[in-house]
C-alpha cells in the first residue's frame, strides 16, 4: 500500500464534475484506491462515496491505492487532483 497526501484546489470542492473525473480515472488501475478526509474514508471508485465525503476547497486529503499496480495509480491520481481536476 503506498498514500500521499494531496491539497484539493477546486474552488466549489469535490462536486459532481471532478469527483467523475477522479473516479473514471481511479476505474483504470486494478488496485483500490481509498482517500480519507477528516474522519470520512471513501472509495475513489465511486462517485456516490466520493460525493458523500464532503470535500471542500483547501481540505487536504490522504489518498490510498493498495494492488498491482499502486504506484502508477497514485502518481497519476494525485497530479490529477493536484492540477484541479480538468477544472482548473
Amino acid at each position: 500500500m503506498v498514500s500521499k497526501k494531496v491539497r484539493i484546489i477546486n474552488p466549489a470542492g469535490l462536486h459532481l464534475r471532478p469527483a467523475g473525473e477522479l473516479c473514471r480515472n481511479a476505474m483504470n488501475y486494478q488496485s483500490s484506491v481509498t482517500f480519507k478526509c477528516g474522519r470520512t474514508t471513501a472509495n475513489a471508485k465511486s462517485v456516490l462515496s466520493v460525493l458523500g465525503a464532503c470535500v471542500k476547497c483547501g481540505d487536504e486529503i490522504e489518498l490510498f491505492c493498495d494492488g498491482a499496480d499502486e504506484t502508477d495509480a497514485l502518481k497519476e491520481l494525485s497530479q490529477l487532483i493536484e492540477d484541479g481536476l480538468g477544472e482548473i
